[in-house]
């Protein structure tokens, strides 16, 4: 899994976890965030959550809760926030960009 600078594009895994982040929330939590958020969609893997909270939390973009018991928390940094914005951005370009292009084939 390939996750760029804050201003690269995000996996669609890494963008649903830093999404369901603006809450603290464990792992399992995270998988049925993005499950329900994307209408069954998506469904994170075991392996492919915990390898990718792994890599943000290297990257500086998420933070494990301390004293949170047996099942450990997350929360977005502000790092992470502003990764996840410029993905907004990036994402609102593309279809703004989408849309105007597309209108000559829809007339």
């Amino acid at each position: 899994m390939t996750q760029q600078s804050s201003t690269g594009a995000l996996t669609e895994a890494v963008y649903y976890i830093l999404l369901s982040l603006q809450v603290p929330r464990h792992g399992y939590g995270m998988m049925q965030f993005v499950q329900e958020l994307s209408d069954g969609r998506v469904q994170l893997a075991p392996g492919t959550l915990y390898g990718a909270l792994s890599s943000l939390v290297e990257r500086g973009w998420i933070q494990a809760l301390e004293g949170t018991g047996r099942k450990k928390e997350y929360e977005i940094t502000e790092a992470g926030r502003k990764a996840l914005r410029s993905e907004l951005n990036r994402l609102e370009e593309l279809v703004r960009h989408g849309h105007e292009w597309t209108k000559e084939l829809d007339t």
